[in-house]
């Protein structure tokens, strides 16, 4: 009927700067390719660096319906979006929640998502800070990497890859936030973001070797953090 659902590689925009190939750039293509005779609306999409699901509606109120469905779904603390992820790291808890607050923080020329443990009231009020809830689950583990299942309660720009380094685990591939998770004789323990700046994910040569890479090769590697499914009313 009105609804089309395909899968989005990594590092594909939704919406992406001038110049730039995004999904929107590429609906009219699409629209055409298949034959469709009306325009296609995005009703859900994972973000750029993230691969999976994304949703296409060619029915403005298909669209408007299940967006407030997603928008509601949260408030009555539903679960209608899953990813899966790879960690690096294995949670010590196999099913759990993670809580944060969250806000954006600039840190020299950029502007990146930092956690805040305990948001005070005035915070949340002003809406400086977010508070954020991530149920995970570990589907399973080799090698010192873990498979998780994750429902995020909240929506916040990188809440997925920030829960993972709270939780020690950052995501396979994540350049963005995994240097806040440091090593001390082996055992992982949380930087804070003004001491850990980005950088290339550092993996050790025993998954590098599994991995077959290089270290030179690691800055290719995208994320591991996937919209595996979308529940729909």
């Amino acid at each position: 009927g009105a609804l089309l659902a395909l899968s989005k590689p990594p590092g594909l925009p939704v919406l992406g700067r001038p110049g730039e190939l995004s999904l929107l750039g590429l609906l009219p293509a699409l629209r055409q390719r298949l034959g469709l005779p009306a325009e296609l609306h995005v009703v859900k999409a994972p973000a750029r660096e993230c691969s999976g699901l994304v949703l296409l509606s060619g029915c403005h109120r298909a669209t408007e319906q299940l967006q407030r469905f997603f928008t509601d779904a949260r408030r009555r603390g539903q679960y209608p979006a899953t990813y899966r992820a790879v960690t690096v790291g294995v949670p010590a808890e196999e099913e759990g929640e993670i809580r944060s607050g969250l806000r954006w923080q600039q840190q020299g020329d950029t502007a990146m998502v930092v956690p805040v443990p305990v948001p005070g009231p005035r915070s949340l009020a002003r809406k400086e800070v977010k508070s954020t809830l991530t149920r995970y689950r570990v589907l399973g583990a080799a090698g010192g990497c873990a498979l998780l299942q994750l429902q995020p309660r909240t929506a916040f720009p990188e809440q997925l890859q920030v829960h993972l380094t709270l939780l020690l685990c950052p995501a396979l591939g994540d350049h963005q936030h995994a240097s806040r998770v440091g090593r001390v004789l082996g055992v992982p323990f949380l930087l804070p973001p003004e001491a850990a700046p980005t950088r290339t994910q550092v993996l050790d040569e025993e998954l590098l070797g599994r991995l077959g890479l290089s270290p030179g090769q690691l800055r290719r590697l995208p994320l591991h953090l996937h919209l595996q499914q979308l529940v729909l009313p």
